[in-house]
């Protein structure tokens, strides 16, 4: 067996992603109720007393929610940097010693068969981090909750096989939406969320062509459609001299069910 992949959730609600090889079953954050994860898990044929680590990207409640009830449930060691931790203190309830695991932001450690790189992202948070997950040749890059992507991010994340990758609003919804000013000015913010039009960009960037798969992440509710998200991405590509059904393969992450499983 080679990587495999699933986002279990992604969105304002909740973000949990599921990846998997022939040693390691790992989480990347944990933003549902425990049951929540457990029933997504479950929809997958995963059994959660089987999850070896959940890793943070950072502390806000969408991705923090269930984090703590897991690892007490399960006995599972929790891996996020030190000034995430202090600020998921209170939201996720006592851990055990042995299960706090302290990373350090731009550097590399192992779990089991899995090489994984932590890298800074811009969002409104202690210390947001995205992940590119190695398991032999193939590299899997997370990239959800940053308002902007510089080159250091490019350079990090590309070359990966499968690309989750935030594409949080339209910008012309939110423009002309509900939410409140200041919301509009956080979320369009160098430290809020890409917009549909800055995934593109980002992707046209990085992306080879070769197969590579990329599942657009964190759609807005309020904001944003998956038709939308799905078709502004396509035409960037597009534009870009890429087919997404031929160069690559485009899809969408979900907020209340998981995605199909990749394997890589």
């Amino acid at each position: 067996m080679g990587i495999k992949f699933c986002s279990l959730s992604s969105g304002s609600s909740g973000n949990c992603q599921y990846i998997e090889t022939d040693r390691m079953k790992v989480l990347i954050d944990g933003g549902l109720s425990g049951k929540k994860i457990e029933g997504l898990l479950s929809s997958i044929d995963v059994c959660p007393t089987t999850i070896d680590s959940i890793l943070v990207t950072h502390e806000h409640i969408d991705h923090v929610r269930g984090v703590g009830v897991l690892s007490r449930r399960y006995d599972i060691p929790i891996y996020a940097n030190e000034n995430t931790w202090i600020s998921m203190e209170k939201t996720i309830g006592e851990i055990k010693g042995h299960n706090i695991k302290v990373i350090e932001s731009n550097k590399d450690f192992e779990l089991g068969d899995l090489d994984i790189h932590s890298f800074e992202i811009f969002h409104d948070a202690a210390e947001p981090i995205g992940f590119c997950v190695y398991h032999n040749n193939t590299k899997i890059s997370i990239i959800t909750d940053t308002g902007w992507v510089n080159d250091s991010i490019k350079r990090k994340i590309k070359g990966s096989s499968l690309y989750l990758m935030e594409s949080n609003h339209d910008v012309k919804m939110l423009k002309e939406g509900k939410y409140p000013w200041y919301l509009k000015k956080r979320i369009s913010s160098t430290n809020g969320h890409l917009s549909n039009l800055e995934a593109g960009q980002t992707l046209s960037e990085v992306l080879s062509g070769n197969g590579e798969i990329v599942l657009l992440a964190h759609l807005s509710k309020e904001n944003n459609r998956p038709a939308i998200a799905y078709d502004t991405v396509r035409k960037y590509m597009e534009y870009y001299g890429m087919n997404v059904h031929r160069d690559i393969a485009l899809d969408l992450t979900y907020r209340d069910k998981a995605t199909k499983v990749y394997t890589l």
